[in-house]
């Protein structure tokens, strides 16, 4: 099954399963800003994975890129999320030309769902599998609200893995954002790592308190004890 034939099986296993009234309360969830089929998580997944595995076992980077570009230039956000998970599961099948696309692809049809799962699921581990982290430096200085803040939590699955200084840094260096979606993915970082070193976290935010909205600050030590 080529891309093309692959993302039409998609199409129609979409289609089947479309609900009506599911797909305006997601839309509405979103602000309206997408389409939807109405098909719930769970029930998507297993039609994803139905028809991927009618797909290449081990998908080649041009394969995977058509199928992604494919899917992100449909309308119903179903799509962009198959792409997402796709990508995914076979991060480490793109070359390193990928990276140009990951970029487009976060500002495009951009929204926090897709931003975050590319940063988290695709971006992270894909840098981090190909030593290119540096480029997240960049990134993280854009004036793009949305790459912005894939550079902030691209090493959210990192755990035990997680550049402790990049992650302070990156921090400090957008503490005085005003926009909404930065202040919570710093204090989503922070808190994140919490979950791995607590007291780091815990430091961290001590000294620098002043220089963090309270957004922030209540973000990044949500579930932290006072004895962690």
């Amino acid at each position: 099954m080529n891309p093309a034939e692959l993302v039409t099986a998609l199409s129609d296993a979409y289609k089947a399963n479309a609900d009506d009234k599911q797909a305006s309360e997601m839309s509405a969830y979103m602000r309206d800003q997408f389409p939807f089929f109405g098909i719930k998580a769970v029930q998507r997944r297993a039609l994803d994975r139905d028809v991927a595995g009618r797909g290449p076992g081990r998908p080649e980077h041009h394969y995977l890129i058509k199928v992604v570009k494919d899917c992100w230039g449909r309308g119903e956000r179903e799509f962009q999320y198959f792409a997402v998970d796709y990508m995914r599961k076979h991060y480490r099948r793109l070359d390193a030309s990928f990276l140009d696309l990951g970029r487009e692809l976060v500002v495009t049809k951009a929204w926090w769902d897709t931003v975050d799962g590319l940063a988290a699921g695709v971006i992270g581990p894909f840098v981090r599998a190909r030593g290119t982290v540096e480029t997240m430096d960049t990134w993280v200085k854009a004036d793009n609200v949305w790459v912005v803040r894939t550079a902030l939590l691209h090493q959210l699955a990192a755990k035990e893995d997680t550049d402790v200084e990049r992650l302070f840094t990156y921090a400090l260096q957008r503490s005085a954002d005003t926009d909404f979606f930065i202040r919570k993915a710093i204090g989503w970082s922070l808190r994140q790592y919490g979950r791995t070193d607590p007291t780091a976290v815990k430091r961290f935010v001590a000294a620098n308190e002043q220089a963090f909205a309270p957004l922030v600050v209540r973000e990044a030590l949500k579930h932290l004890q006072p004895s962690s």
